[in-house]
């Protein structure tokens, strides 16, 4: 890009922060010196990376979706918590809300990630142990009691059976007198990733897709800041993959998504900006911060060219991030605070818009309190004390990250034209071959979905997350890969951690209250709401209204899971050796 351009854009930037909010904060550095908001080649020199890095809150967004960067708005601290039952949950929100959290980020147990009630037989030894108990909207008010769900915003990282728990979260915002229409938070619901990597799915891929873009449509219709599919690559990257495989895989998957809602009629200025992603911040300083470059400046391109995004907030990927919980040892677990704090600064330095970072004994247990309050200053010494979020992306025109965030570009490009090639379309561009297949109308939902759904039968997906864990475990068992504590460094005068257990006496009393709970209900009432969602599950009607109808008479989450499950069957992953 030539200088007149630069200087043209640099214009541009300077008018949009210029008329942009700023937070009344000091932008100098600890000695005083007053900084520049965001900086850029010198007046009258080319630079031909420009029409790539762009400038803050310009497209292609590289540099960040906001002129001001952090100035206008810091990150939102969302910490990732749930243990026991809802009362012990609650207990713990309101001690992160009170310590400084933004936001919250609801961690729910096996049973309920799984669709199933508390008194399952399938449950047994499973409630509160790695997240929250939630049987019934009942649960969903105590969880939040206390807690105005009108004035905070609520991340849910659940997906199976996450369009019945995100009703049990509406009633419960109903009985506290909430605008629904006004409620602000993100639903993780992203189905693909459970077949790629967590495998926490209910139902075969077509029916967990109509309940996917009903709650797409229900959303942009009726809740119009609520964001229904945080689309989600932390739990590839800590299958094994690389971070290039991170990044193409959970992109893709959003592209899914996006060519859902276009197969639904679906207007994507709407409902494009409902989709929020999730990533992973490994340990790779550099790799991390460029990954999350990378990620803005396909998603906006591929929106605007392939998917006809006309409007800025749909180009725009909002992403929240989480330290990477792989990275953790129990060995020398104090080493996992550094670890975490260096993986929050790649966040920041990568322009997260939320962040979790990860306890140090989380390797362990789940976190105490203690080790949850050392996680959640982590965030506050870097927003604080540190001077990140005086300028907007501070790591823009660095010859290495720049080089990195073009490599990581062009390495998720190479696997988009793998996934297309699974659907049966081939092509030297990959955004060229989606967007003429997308004109033809060749697939039933589009050209990504079905190299998705094809790599997902195929085992293909699972197996390249396999080959990278793989090949980095042999360089770690050769020592070319190193970590503090476990193949280097390894002597030590820590001593154990005190760590938190769950008791045995939870499960009990969760299952003791569901039982008054159910004993209490209408139970003609409940069958009827039922039977009334099964059967609009065998039209094209919106199934949302009618399991709401089914949760505000109490209807457990096991209950209705287990009529669709005998609906529409449960999928069986294919053996594979």
């Amino acid at each position: 890009m030539n200088s007149a351009d630069i200087s043209a854009g640099r214009d541009r930037w300077q008018e949009r922060y210029d008329a942009a909010r700023k937070r009344d904060a000091d932008f100098t550095t600890l000695s005083g010196v007053e900084l520049e908001p965001a900086y850029g080649p010198a007046e009258g020199v080319d630079d031909p990376r420009m029409a790539r890095i762009g400038w803050p809150g310009e497209f292609p967004y590289t540099r960040g979706l906001y002129p001001t960067g952090y100035r206008g708005r810091a990150w939102t601290i969302r910490q990732f918590s749930g243990f026991g039952n809802a009362t012990q949950t609650n207990e713990r929100y309101k001690m992160l809300l009170r310590s400084g959290g933004g936001g919250l980020s609801v961690a729910f147990d096996m049973p309920t990630l799984m669709g199933r009630d508390s008194d399952d037989p399938k449950a047994l030894g499973e409630v509160g142990h790695c997240g929250v108990a939630i049987d019934s909207a009942a649960d969903m008010e105590v969880l939040f009691d206390g807690i105005g769900l009108a004035d905070v915003t609520t991340s849910m990282t659940i997906s199976g059976p996450a369009v019945p728990v995100f009703c049990m979260y509406l009633v419960a915002a109903e009985r506290q007198g909430a605008d629904i229409g006004k409620l602000d938070g993100t639903l993780q619901t992203d189905i693909f990733k459970e077949y790629i990597a967590q495998k926490e799915w209910l139902f075969e891929p077509e029916p967990h897709l109509r309940l996917i873009g009903d709650l797409m449509d229900y959303c942009a219709g009726n809740i119009p800041r609520y964001k229904p599919l945080s689309v989600s690559g932390y739990h590839i990257r800590e299958a094994g993959s690389t971070a290039a495989q991170e990044l193409a895989f959970t992109i893709a998957d959003g592209f899914g998504y996006v060519e859902l809602g276009l197969s639904r009629g679906l207007d994507v200025n709407v409902f494009a900006p409902g989709l929020s992603f999730f990533f992973d911040s490994h340990v790779d300083f550099f790799e991390e911060i460029a990954k999350f470059r990378a990620a803005r400046r396909i998603w906006a391109r591929w929106l605007r060219d392939v998917y006809g995004a006309t409007s800025e907030k749909a180009q725009w990927m909002r992403f929240h991030t989480q330290t990477a919980g792989v990275s953790l040892t129990a060995q020398q677990p104090y080493n996992n605070v550094v670890r975490t704090a260096v993986e929050a600064l790649a966040a920041v330095l990568g322009g997260t818009n939320s962040l979790h970072t990860n306890a140090l004994d989380e390797t362990l247990a789940l976190p105490t309190e203690e080790s949850a309050e050392i996680a959640l200053r982590t965030q506050a010494v870097l927003m604080e004390e540190t001077g990140v979020v005086n300028v907007a992306d501070p790591l823009g025109g660095s010859w290495y990250v720049e080089a990195l965030t073009d490599r990581i570009e062009a390495e998720a490009e190479a696997i988009f034209r793998n996934i297309l090639s699974l659907g049966g379309e081939t092509g030297d561009d990959a955004a060229t071959v989606t967007r003429e297949a997308m004109a033809a109308g060749s697939h039933k939902i589009g050209p990504v979905t079905s190299g998705i759904l094809r790599g997902i039968e195929d085992g293909w997906f699972t197996g390249e997350i396999a080959e990278a864990a793989f090949v980095y475990q042999q360089k770690l068992e050769r020592g070319e890969k190193r970590i503090v504590g476990v193949n280097c460094h390894t002597e030590t005068v820590a001593r154990d951690l005190d760590i938190l257990r769950v008791s045995h006496e939870v499960e009990r009393e969760q299952v003791r209250i569901l039982a008054a709970r159910k004993g209490g209900r209408d139970q003609a009432a409940v069958d009827a709401a039922l039977k009334h969602m099964v059967e609009v599950s065998r039209t094209d009607a919106n199934m949302i209204p009618a399991m709401l109808d089914a949760v505000r008479v109490e209807a457990t989450l096991g209950e209705i899971c287990d009529v669709l499950r005998e609906e529409w069957g449960e999928y069986r992953e294919p053996a594979r050796f």
